[in-house]
């Protein structure tokens, strides 16, 4: 599927990548592959982002994504939900990170070490010793989707454009930040097709 990515779309993917290795994280998800888009310049999809206003906000962006993060992967609006069941997500994350340190629930980064140090082998250690890290199912899918994306369209390449229209498209903190900053798929596609 690569061959098919375009010079851009190929960028976005090295730059998940160095987006991973900066933080320390094991594996590269989708805030990676967001943050990578954001770092694009003279692109579609960063004619996108900058058009819908996302593009001089990388900064902002960046914190919800780091305190989503933090809050061990739940979206604000899963934390909302539970909420409503009695169960305070601020407090749950403050009594882990009294207890374990702060970023225990991040899963990577500064806190990456956890995993290894409660003897879990396999990924961690194998990335930690090759220096090669892994995408992870969701980013998998994430670029699988942008595959459909240019098919359904009938693109011959995968552009860095289908990425960021597959990342609004799956449910969770990446589309939910995006979203909180003004950029949806119908955004997105208004921008680029018109």
């Amino acid at each position: 599927m690569f061959e098919r990515f375009t010079k851009d779309a190929r960028a976005v993917v090295t730059g998940a990548v160095e987006a991973a290795e900066g933080v320390g994280a094991d594996a590269i998800d989708d805030t990676h592959v967001l943050l990578a888009l954001l770092d694009r310049e003279a692109s579609r999809a960063s004619f996108a982002l900058a058009a819908l206003g996302a593009g001089e906000r990388r900064a902002e962006i960046a914190a919800a994504l780091a305190e989503a993060r933090r809050r061990g992967g739940l979206s604000q609006a899963d934390a909302d939900a539970l909420a409503g069941l009695g169960i305070d997500v601020e407090e749950v994350v403050s009594r882990v990170e009294h207890a374990h340190g702060e970023g225990a629930l991040a899963g990577g980064g500064a806190g990456a070490g956890a995993g290894a140090r409660r003897g879990k082998p396999g990924l961690l250690s194998l990335a930690a010793w090759t220096g090669h890290r892994s995408f992870t199912r969701e980013s998998k899918d994430t670029l699988e989707r942008a595959l459909r994306i240019a098919t359904a369209r009938r693109d011959r390449q995968i552009g860095d454009e289908h990425i960021l229209l597959a990342l609004t498209t799956r449910p969770g903190v990446v589309a939910e930040v995006l979203a909180d900053h003004g950029v949806t798929h119908e955004g997105v596609e208004r921008v680029l097709y018109g």
